[in-house]
């Protein structure tokens, strides 16, 4: 399939809502429909649901965009691209007013909401360590305290911790360790990890580094002393001492200097500080080959769970205090007719006509 690298390119390639569900469809299921019930590879498309296929076996009904952060979506499904693509190709990012306005959105909850489930859909929970050689160090990013006017010498300060491959310039793959202290010629900054941690205890920083660079690594840091203790990595400190921090370690303070110059045009609060960075290492990795990266952000949503909003606020959801009591039994439209919720067919759709779509008249 061929990319789009320009916005009429996109458009072309997504027009419409077919296109769209067409798109999830080879992504949830490339090598075909595979039932998340009983596994069953036979189901006939509903004309009465939206991009929803029923099981022949088992009659369970299951949409394009079923268990992925899609999941029960109000909004169009061109709205979702759209979004993705603008947050994945624009180098600064987009934010929520930013999309309302782009995409005409009803509310700022809505383009919220939708931003928020995008960033957390660029995690790959798969995505390989850091490993060769790598530079780590701490800093701090100013973040909103209140609803007043931002400024940074009254705003609240966190603290961020922060890891980049050092990679060969020519090859592009990760630098062979050196004697302690040599210098690191003729390379470039590669992939990167960040994170925000409460202090600058040993215990913070060796689970950020157990959890992002892999065993054997060789770690480049500032001789701060709650590196000291890691038994499975070879430490190379740098004692910065009067000189500039930028001197012995260029890559992990650029990618400082750029998180800092991108924050004064977000609105960062501590809450969801994780997934704004995540957001940023998402494009830095991904700078030399950005107009992909849609692709990537829809390819790695189809394989997150559903996120809901009172989840990402972080708050109990008040209509879920109690359960909701039904005075009948709730009934769905399926390919063979009407059947209640929750109820096992004894007899499927007939097999002999698998290969038609099912009817809804």
């Amino acid at each position: 399939m061929a990319v789009s690298h320009s916005l009429l390119a996109f458009q072309q390639r997504f027009p419409d809502e077919a296109h769209c569900a067409q798109f999830l469809l080879e992504r949830r299921w490339p090598d075909g429909f595979v039932c998340p019930g009983c596994g069953g590879n036979r189901g006939h498309l509903l004309r009465s649901r939206a991009y929803t296929y029923e099981c022949v076996a088992c009659g369970k009904q299951t949409s394009v965009t079923a268990g992925t952060v899609m999941h029960r979506t109000k909004l169009p499904l061109t709205v979702w691209f759209w979004a993705a693509h603008l947050m994945a190709t624009h180098s600064n990012g987009m934010s929520a007013q930013q999309l309302m306005g782009q995409l005409g959105l009803g509310s700022y909850k809505t383009a919220w909401l939708l931003a928020q489930k995008l960033r957390r859909s660029m995690v790959d929970p798969e995505r390989e360590p850091l490993k060769g050689v790598v530079e780590i160090d701490q800093s701090e990013m100013p973040f909103r305290a209140d609803e007043t006017f931002f400024e940074i010498t009254k705003s609240g300060k966190m603290l961020v911790i922060g890891a980049v491959e050092i990679v060969d310039h020519t090859t592009k793959k990760p630098q062979e360790p050196k004697r302690f202290g040599a210098k690191y010629l003729d390379t470039m900054s590669g992939r990167v990890r960040l994170a925000a941690i409460p202090s600058n205890e040993a215990t913070h920083i060796h689970a950020f580094i157990k959890a992002n660079i892999a065993p054997g690594t060789t770690l480049v840091s500032d001789g701060h002393a709650s590196y000291l203790g890691l038994a499975d990595y070879r430490h190379d400190p740098r004692v910065v001492g009067s000189m500039a921090g930028h001197v012995p370690l260029k890559w992990i303070h650029r990618v400082f200097a750029l998180l800092k110059r991108w924050s004064l045009g977000t609105y960062l609060r501590r809450q969801h500080i994780d997934s704004y960075l995540n957001e940023f290492v998402f494009r830095y990795n991904r700078r030399f080959y950005r107009h992909v990266s849609f692709e990537t952000v829809l390819g790695l949503a189809t394989r997150h769970g559903p996120v809901a909003y009172w989840d990402i606020i972080e708050r109990k959801n008040p209509r879920k205090a109690s359960p909701t009591i039904r005075r009948q039994p709730r009934h769905r439209k399926t390919a063979s007719g009407f059947r209640q919720d929750g109820a096992h067919t004894s007899n499927a759709a007939d097999p002999s006509s698998g290969d038609e779509p099912g009817t809804t008249e």
